[in-house]
């Protein structure tokens, strides 16, 4: 981010009352994670593919195969 918008921002905040840096915080902190949620949701999809495999790997199914 350039420096101009960066102090633009910290300003801003500023002028915030104490609750709403508070959220501000918050939210900082859920876009810092989201990436790491959504990487970590992936890699257990991926690690329960192979068990679901079984399961869904069936003559009875089959049919829906082709939906």
């Amino acid at each position: 981010m350039e420096l101009h918008r960066e102090q633009e921002l910290v300003n801003k905040i500023r002028t915030l009352p104490p609750e709403k840096i508070a959220v501000v915080d918050d939210f900082i902190e859920f876009l810092r994670h989201r990436d790491d949620d959504t990487l970590l949701r992936a890699a257990a999809a991926k690690l329960s593919e192979k068990f679901f495999q079984k399961v869904w790997d069936n003559p009875d199914d089959a049919e829906y195969d082709n939906l």
